[in-house]
């Protein structure tokens, strides 16, 4: 055996878990100082001119400090008497003064000195090591801050970045029917798709390999490096038999599915995606070039917790005149927008309904207000969740990732999503005696929620939380359920009711636009 050969050979002998040090490798300390001072100076650097209000340096440093005691209930944090202090079991072990100036790397640079005194006389933080040190850190920051503003670690980070950037693979969904896996989707444009592969054929083999009943598994075959090929035999639904090579690709799930029920086509989408606004249009399209066109158009956003706002802005797009989506608004010149859309309008002369419920959030409640501020749409379900707020992403040294909320998210008639949320126009969650009196009332023409809507879309931010219960009230959040689509058909069938029920469209003021910007 040569000399190579047999260094290999040893090589390979080596167990994976053994000790690093036996190896020539130093261990990962268990308190890196470097990492975490860089950590923490990068994200107060990015927060301080983007947090919705105003924080100094100092005092977000000091919040995140308190999450040593979330580690060990020993130790307590604070600046008294000009000293920035770190108690354990009472007794002081670190006091220094604080930075003379409120900078980021030297507020940071004092945090990490302070939490290192902390790993000398704690088995709890010591134990955390520097990844729990910082998410003690930032956990007990974003507690003083709002909802959705958060750090997420590097394992998760790595996760999420895939997840938004969509899987490598075919597009396909996958169920087990019997003893077969059945195509239970195919993603729009993705290869599989493009094969020619369509729901309901039956998966027999990937890479030669045969799946039979076990979806779990030929999920797992059909997964890949991106760019990689794969070997697909399926049974269409005719019985033929196919096979084709197929290259793996970025693939984000199918967020759009269109269903034709007798003279109405609904549109379901379960969230937004890079490809949302893209399928919905072509659903729409394919939708209305049948050749029997649909007397009207149910969109379906329940359940549905948003996404990109971009999307939705582009899903809207579609459906509106030009003029005003959304506006965003923060302390950070770059946060602040006027979405608009352009001159689609595709099906214009055709009644929508959008569906809603208490899951409906974020980038769904962006379109589903725009649709029924402009006059659009009519609103049918109960008050959705109220996330009205955007962050923006900011990747860390350690490789975790910082949302950090900087923007809120104002309607075209320049009420505040956050908290409110959408109050539909036709309300289904205060049963059913009430909803056959509103759908009444409405046949006459009488919109019996013109009050209370007025006074939601009368709202502006910032809102006490006692005025948007009193407002949220009247439409409680529910899920979803069957009198939505019982409300939608009747809707659609009575245009006299759609009309009562229909907001009057928007005309902008001139200077609207900017002066909700600022």
């Amino acid at each position: 055996m040569t000399r190579i050969a047999t260094l290999l050979l040893l090589l390979w002998m080596v167990p994976a878990h053994a000790d690093p040090a036996s190896r020539g490798v130093p261990p990962t300390p268990k308190f890196d100082a470097p990492l975490i001072t860089a950590v923490y100076s990068v994200a107060l650097r990015f927060m301080e001119p983007r947090t919705l209000e105003a924080v100094p340096v100092p005092q977000l440093t000091l919040w995140g400090l308190r999450g040593l005691t979330a580690l060990d209930p020993d130790l307590t944090t604070d600046q008294l008497e000009g000293k920035l202090r770190l108690i354990a079991a009472g007794r002081v072990v670190f006091s220094e003064a604080p930075p003379a100036q409120p900078t980021p790397a030297l507020w940071a640079a004092a945090a990490v000195r302070l939490s290192g005194s902390a790993v000398t006389v704690s088995a709890a933080v010591r134990d955390a090591g520097s990844q729990g040190v910082i998410q003690s850190f930032f956990d007990e920051l974003f507690n003083h801050l709002d909802p959705y503003s958060r750090y997420v670690g590097p394992l998760r980070a790595m996760a999420d970045r895939a997840n938004r950037n969509g899987s490598a693979g075919l597009g396909l969904v996958l169920e087990r029917r019997d003893n077969t896996v059945r195509v239970k989707a195919a993603v729009q444009d993705g290869p599989a798709a493009l094969a020619g592969i369509q729901p309901g054929d039956t998966l027999v083999s990937v890479d030669a390999t045969p799946v039979r009943g076990d979806a779990e598994r030929a999920a797992a075959l059909i997964a890949g490096p991106l760019d990689s090929t794969v070997e697909l035999t399926w049974r269409g639904r005719n019985g033929r038999r196919h096979s084709a090579e197929l290259t793996r690709a970025k693939v984000p799930p199918e967020s759009v599915y269109s269903q034709r029920l007798d003279k109405i086509l609904l549109l379901r989408v379960t969230g937004f995606n890079d490809t949302t606004a893209e399928h919905l249009t072509r659903a729409l399209q394919d939708g209305m070039a049948a050749a029997d066109p649909p007397d009207g158009i149910v969109l379906d956003l329940r359940d549905n917790r948003g996404g990109l706002l971009r999307e939705a802005v582009e899903a809207a797009d579609e459906l509106l005149p030009a003029g005003i989506v959304a506006y965003t608004i923060g302390r950070d010149p770059d946060a602040n927008h006027v979405w608009r859309s352009q001159s689609g309008q595709l099906a214009r002369d055709v009644p929508l309904v959008v569906l809603v419920d208490g899951r409906t959030a974020s980038a769904a409640e962006v379109l589903a207000a725009a649709l029924a501020d402009r006059g659009r749409a009519v609103v049918v379900g109960s008050a959705t969740l109220g996330k009205g707020l955007v962050q923006t992403i900011k990747p860390l040294p350690d490789g975790g990732e910082l949302f950090v909320t900087w923007s809120r998210v104002i309607a075209p008639r320049g009420w505040p999503l956050q908290g409110l949320g959408v109050l539909p126009q036709v309300c289904t969650s205060l049963g059913g005696e009430a909803l056959r009196r509103q759908l009444d009332e409405l046949a006459r023409g009488v919109q019996p929620m013109a009050a209370d809507i007025e006074t939601q879309r009368a709202a502006r931010a910032p809102l006490p939380p006692a005025a948007m219960v009193a407002i949220r009230r009247t439409c409680p959040a529910a899920g979803g359920n069957e009198d939505d689509m019982a409300a939608a058909r009747v809707l659609i069938d009575n245009p006299a009711a759609y009309a009562a029920a229909l907001l009057p469209p928007l005309i902008e003021a001139a200077g609207q636009a900017a002066s909700a910007a600022r």
